[in-house]
Formats: C-alpha cells, structure tokens, sequence
C-alpha cells in the first residue's frame, strides 16, 4: 500500500472570497428553509429533513489496527455508544415515493480528544454520509451554481422528479455499459428506491485522520443487511420507507462496517475537490470497527420527535484529530450551525447531546 499522506494546516486552500461566499449561500438556504417553515409551521433541517428511522447501537473499534489506522478516536480498542438517523437528502419533507439520494448520519459517543469548536463542551464525534461517493459539486463556487437548481429540482411536482430519476438511471446504465463511469450530474440524478440498509454510505468531503488525511465509509456487514443491497422498497407512497426499516429492524439485529480510505496522493485525491473521487485500487476503504444495531423500535414518536426537533448532527460536533477537511466541509461549520439554531428557535426546543445510547428514547 502507497505511504500515507501527512496531514498538515497547509493542505487546505481557502477559496477566493471564501467567507463572503460563505455568507450568501447561507442566506440561500435560510430562505428556502424559512419558506418551507411558512408551509408546515414547523423548523426543520436545511438538508436531510426528513428521517426515516433512529438506530441505537454499539460501535466496536478493532483490536489489530495497523499503526496508519490506530489515529483519533480510533487510536486504541474501545466500544462506544452510538446513534444514527437515516434521511432523505432534500431540506423538505417530500413523498417517499420520489426517489432520492439518502443520508447515514452516525453520532459516536463518549470520545477523547481536544474539541474542534470552543465552548465545546461535549464528547461526541459526528460523521455525516451519503450513498453517493462523490458531490456534483466539488467546492463553494460550484455548490453556490449548484443551489437554485438543486432547490428548484426539489420542489418540482412528484411525477417529474420521478421521471428524471428514471431518465438518470438509463442514462447511467448507458454509460457503464461502455465501461466508463457516469458524470456525477448523472448519478446524482438516477437515485433509487434501494433499502437505505442495504446501501454504503460516504463522507464525500475528506477529513483529518489523525496523523493522516481521509475519508469515512460505512457499508452493510451482515448477511441479512447485504441481502438488501439493491433490493427496491416497495410500497412507499407518501411515508414508507420508515417502514421498510422497521420491519427489518424490528426483530432482527444488523451490523455495518466503518471504515477509512486514507489519502495517499493530493494531487490524484485532492482535499479541495470533493467532485473527484479517490482511487479505490490506489487506497482501499479498510474497516476501523463494527457498528452493531440490535432489534428495536426504529420510528417511535417519541424518538422521531427527539432526533427530528431536538437533535443535531454537524461535522465539525468532534474532536481535532477529525477535523472536517476542504471548502465544501468549511462550509458545512457555519451552515449547520445557523441552521441547527434557527430550528430549535422555531420549534422553542433546546438543543440537546447524548450520554450514551440510554439517552436515546424508546
């Protein structure tokens, strides 16, 4: 394997105008969030509003990590107490039947390490995934581009967000026929309907892995949750993939492997282009731990309200070991920030982290 890269200030580049760019997508979003407040009455997220289960569980960090992998968090064996919540990627609450690219939001509890934000006075680490490994957009200018027509794509009529998706997912088999692999506008596009258990989850933005740069994966471990890659949820409608979750989860224990692919080359993985995906032949994911969920209630109210109106999840709610890495994170300190305010205001609600999984509501 090809020798880590280490990690150092200087890898990061900032933009050009950076914080002013910073300022006015933020203002982009508020007011795309502030609309849909006007419609339901009720502060959600600005992206990932709605949820589609809460899982509990334990994350077992291995006992033989190699020394490029023992960093952060992850330094020695340990067991920790952790949370997800599984979501869909708009900032609006659309029917389940449109397809959409989803999200794998982990929370991992009662961590060491030196805070990232001052004032900070938690010990949890967050990492936030999505089932694509790559942003359309790799930076600030291109997601500020980008903004209007993913908002306007969002709030389109069902039927044809439903049509260009299926239109991207031709397109996208086209494509891999000839052995190539599909634009990122296209495979952002061709989201489907496959169980969100069965699916692999990506940071897509890199982050400090200790002595080193990386980024974070989780993908399906055990048999009955890789027996739901690329299996369709049938019967969605309006709310359903909740409960193609629950079903599952209901009786039946499921485990996900969390793993790392460390940098090994800035030029060919670069930390400010979160659009250009990192060789897996160059630097394979290799699994840190095992995350193991076992048979519970995914989608009570009582824990749909916590994790929907009183819970949040940020990148930068971590240690400095993991410090969020390039533009596209950079953004995500302020943004999340505002937006977790500006919902706990709206909903009277304060903003709350857990201890350990007892925390969690039933």
């Amino acid at each position: 394997m090809s020798v880590p890269v280490r990690y150092s200030p200087e890898i990061e580049t900032p933009v050009e105008n950076e914080e002013e760019l910073i300022q006015e997508i933020t203002q982009m979003m508020a007011d795309s969030n502030l609309k849909e407040f006007e419609t339901i009455r009720h502060g959600i997220r600005d992206a990932h509003a709605k949820s589609h289960g809460v899982l509990a569980g334990v994350l077992t960090v291995r006992d033989d990590l190699p020394a490029r992998l023992q960093q952060g968090i992850f330094a020695r064996p340990s067991r920790h107490d952790v949370v997800v919540r599984l979501s869909s990627a708009p900032g609006g609450v659309r029917p389940d039947e449109i397809p959409q690219p989803r999200g794998f939001a982990l929370k991992i509890m009662d961590v060491e390490g030196e805070r990232l934000l001052d004032g900070d006075e938690g010990r949890n680490q967050d990492f936030l995934m999505v089932n694509l490994s790559e942003l359309a957009f790799g930076d600030i200018p291109g997601y500020k581009k980008l903004l209007p027509l993913l908002e306007r794509r969002a709030t389109s009529p069902a039927g044809l967000q439903r049509a260009g998706a299926a239109l991207g997912r031709g397109l996208e088999s086209a494509v891999q026929a000839t052995g190539r692999k599909a634009p990122l506008a296209v495979e952002s596009l061709a989201s489907t309907h496959d169980h969100l258990l069965g699916e692999t989850y990506y940071s897509q933005g890199a982050l400090r892995f200790g002595d080193h740069v990386a980024k974070i994966s989780v993908t399906p471990s055990s048999p009955n949750a890789r027996a739901l890659t690329g299996k369709a949820m049938k019967g969605l409608s309006q709310s359903g993939i909740e409960a193609a979750v629950a079903e599952v989860m209901r009786d039946q224990a499921v485990s996900f492997d969390l793993r790392a692919q460390l940098c090994t080359d800035v030029q060919r993985m670069p930390v400010e282009d979160a659009s250009v995906a990192w060789d897996e032949d160059e630097s394979p994911f290799e699994v840190l731990g095992t995350l193991t969920f076992p048979a519970q209630e995914t989608f009570s109210d009582e824990r749909r309200v916590w994790a929907d109106d009183v819970l949040s999840f940020s990148p930068w709610n971590g240690v400095q070991a993991h410090q969020p890495l390039g533009s596209i994170m950079r953004i995500r300190r302020h943004v999340y920030q505002v937006s977790s305010d500006r919902r706990h205001r709206l909903n009277a609600i304060d903003r709350s982290e857990p201890r350990s999984a007892s925390d969690v509501p039933a």
